[in-house]
């Protein structure tokens, strides 16, 4: 069986030159153009004979770069990474079903999908698959809201997989609403319940797996949530399926509707809150796809950091976590927009660039951007941005760390910031308002000596609230403004010490 390779003809190029790099697409906080300086967005034209709607990326160990497909079909392709990109496409495989993972392991490809896990692999040597071997499809599935999302290999050689409810809000199908990890041996583990509609599931630096959350009924918001073993994650249809793990006892009690997530987790002990709340809209309505950055500061100041798509808004977020008192919580930050279409998955190349890609699905959901398909590339110039790097809880405060010294005699002001904080109601409704606003008053505000972080200390800090930072006050010592001025995080628990 001779291998198929498409090679990228004038006739390509042509195919696809109405899509130009940073035009106003996916336009979200009106920072497209000042972005660009830094982080210039690079299209991967594709040929107009291949039918490229991309879910899941991959990076073999040759350096080419893998993408699973909607329609269920597997490209590795050569060349994308070179500048400007060069590429070949080689279909390796097909005949999957809604492709959103893949995963490089012993030399086979590992494809998460609707219906199941499944390793493809080329036993013959000639770069097409021949041979498929299911890994596990223990679970249900009947229609287009089930979807499955999965992580890349774990350290064990473990796949996790998020199971989106039936419908988006009920749980007909076996384990619909649960996370499962997956074994090399192909044994199906489930691990927590509570999901809604996932998009996405990964590790942080540490190594904690997480799976990203959409807005909906029970969650106010999207958000990013630890796949903790033997958890509830918030969303009670899915509680049905417990007689079918042994070893899993299910919470004695439901949430009750129209409360808060930090009155319920007193009531439901298994209750884990999410980790990072993104505020609708604002930062992201449909959030896909992510990937840790450790390039080794190839992609820029933000080592570590995850880095995630929005299927609706076509932007790039970041988010930052960290654990206090035995619980994970972190903050979210913008990044970058005017991508072309709805972004599902993203992925870091050897060279250190972010690759994105997705596509749109006529009417049924709505996307900024306007192409119907895409496969874009973000650079990092080596030009340093002035942005908020990270943001961490204290005792009586937080600690803002930037990505050059700030103006210090500005930042000591207390009058610099503007900290506001909010929660959701949490119900079974659709989403949910911000409610029970407060300001939180800022005591003292004391940089550091070299400038690059502020310690600011507040009146009360307020548990279970996102903390809303306008920022926009804060220059730096050369008068340059913030690139995006806004940071969220969210207060799950309060430092003891």
């Amino acid at each position: 069986m001779k291998a198929l390779t498409l090679s990228l003809s004038l006739l390509a190029l042509a195919l696809t030159s109405h899509l130009h790099a940073d035009e106003d697409l996916g336009a979200m906080w009106g920072s497209a153009q000042e972005e660009a300086k830094y982080y210039p967005i690079v299209n991967i034209p594709i040929p107009g004979r291949v039918p490229m709607r991309p879910g899941g990326f991959e990076i073999l160990p040759d350096g080419r770069l893998a993408v699973g497909t909607r329609r269920g079909d597997i490209y590795f392709i050569r060349g994308a990474f070179d500048s400007p990109p060069k590429p070949e496409y080689h279909l390796f495989a097909s005949s999957q079903d809604e492709i959103f993972a893949l995963s490089w392991k012993d030399g086979a490809m590992t494809a998460t999908t609707w219906g199941e896990v499944t390793r493809i692999a080329d036993t013959d040597g000639d770069e097409v698959a021949d041979r498929y071997d299911t890994l596990t499809s223990n679970w249900g599935y009947a229609e287009g809201h089930e979807f499955a999302f999965g992580s890349k290999h774990d350290s064990e050689g473990n796949i996790w997989v998020a199971l989106g409810l039936s419908g988006s809000y009920e749980s007909h199908n076996l384990f619909r609403g649960w996370a499962v990890k997956v074994t090399p041996q192909g044994k199906m583990i489930p691990v927590c319940s509570g999901l809604r509609s996932p998009g996405g599931v990964g590790a942080n630096a540490e190594g904690a797996m997480f799976v990203i959350e959409s807005q909906g009924p029970w969650n106010g918001c999207c958000s990013l949530k630890h796949l903790k073993e033997g958890a509830f994650l918030g969303h009670p249809a899915s509680y049905n399926w417990y007689p079918f793990v042994p070893d899993m006892k299910a919470p004695a009690v439901e949430p009750k509707s129209d409360s808060r997530m930090g009155v319920e987790k007193k009531r439901v002990k298994e209750l884990v809150p999410p980790a990072v709340k993104f505020p609708y809209i604002k930062m992201g309505r449909s959030i896909s796809g992510f990937r840790l950055n450790n390039t080794g500061g190839k992609f820029g100041p933000f080592e570590n950091q995850l880095f995630l798509g929005d299927y609706s808004l076509s932007i790039i977020l970041r988010a930052t976590t960290e654990q206090i008192n035995g619980v994970w919580q972190g903050a979210c930050y913008p990044f970058r927009e005017g991508l072309a279409t709805g972004i599902m998955n993203v992925e870091f190349s050897p060279k250190g660039q972010l690759i994105a890609g997705g596509f749109t699905t006529s009417s049924q959901w709505p996307v900024r951007g306007t192409e119907p398909f895409a496969l874009q590339r973000i650079d990092w110039n080596g030009v340093m941005p002035f942005e908020v790097k990270e943001i961490n809880i204290k005792r009586d405060g937080f600690l803002i760390t930037f990505t050059k010294p700030v103006d210090r005699q500005v930042a000591a002001k207390t009058d610099a910031y503007n900290i506001s904080t909010y929660t959701h109601v949490y119900h079974d409704g659709y989403g949910g308002p911000e409610v029970d606003q407060t300001t939180a008053r800022v005591t003292q505000a004391v940089p550091s000596a070299d400038g690059l972080s502020i310690y600011v200390h507040l009146e009360t800090i307020t548990e279970d609230h996102i903390h809303e930072f306008d920022l926009a006050n804060i220059t730096s010592e050369d008068s340059q403004p913030l690139l995006h001025n806004k940071a969220y995080y969210t207060v799950n628990e309060i430092p003891k010490d």
